[in-house]
């Protein structure tokens, strides 16, 4: 498929979800995680599925989804809703862990499969982007020096995107050292997405 191809979404997503082109490389069979439709309001960028969400196949159905929900603001059922939200991860499978936690996404992924994919999800009035990779991919040279300082400038990227911190456990220490974090995205997050959802 070239950049200049369109193939309808439903088609899109079936060869997403069938694609093996990191087979050779990942630590497992692909399992290629991704959820969309064409009436989808709120998209949201992450980094790559972890352990369980590859065991289970539903995106974030871990401890770092139940956080990204909380700050959301929504239910289990409203984020789950493809008419609603599109949780589209930078890496579709589960790259395999490291030394300190999972491996960054497969690049493959985007190069081969974001570009069609994002470019049918017209009805998207929100983006929210989480963690480096998806900030990297989704701001450019908005990207900041740092996630840190990207978080900071969040007011810069306008009402249509916001970008977040993962919402992991593993963050934990970075949510009590940055309190204006849940003090000042939070509620401005929730008021957007649920203007977003609301049309």
């Amino acid at each position: 498929m070239t950049a200049t191809q369109t193939i309808p979404l439903d088609k899109l997503l079936r060869e997403i979800r069938a694609c093996t082109i990191c087979a050779g490389v990942l630590p497992h069979s692909p399992r290629p995680i991704v959820v969309a439709s064409a009436e989808s309001r709120v998209l949201i960028i992450g980094q790559a599925p972890g352990a369980r969400v590859h065991a289970s196949g539903i995106p974030w159905s871990d401890a770092s989804g139940a956080r990204l929900r909380n700050w959301l603001g929504v239910s289990d059922e409203t984020f789950y809703d493809a008419s609603k939200f599109a949780l589209v991860p930078m890496g579709f499978c589960f790259p395999g862990r490291g030394t300190s936690g999972d491996l960054p996404p497969r690049p493959e992924c985007a190069a081969h499969w974001h570009r069609a994919l994002l470019a049918q999800l017209k009805a998207v009035r929100l983006t929210v982007v989480i963690g480096q990779y998806a900030q990297r991919f989704a701001l450019g040279d908005g990207y900041g020096p740092s996630l840190t300082d990207t978080l900071l400038r969040w007011r810069e990227y306008g009402p249509g995107v916001i970008p977040l911190p993962h919402p992991s456990p593993r963050n934990i220490a970075w949510f009590k050292r940055n309190p204006w974090f849940e003090a000042d995205v939070l509620p401005t997050l929730r008021v957007r997405v649920a203007e977003a959802l609301s049309v």
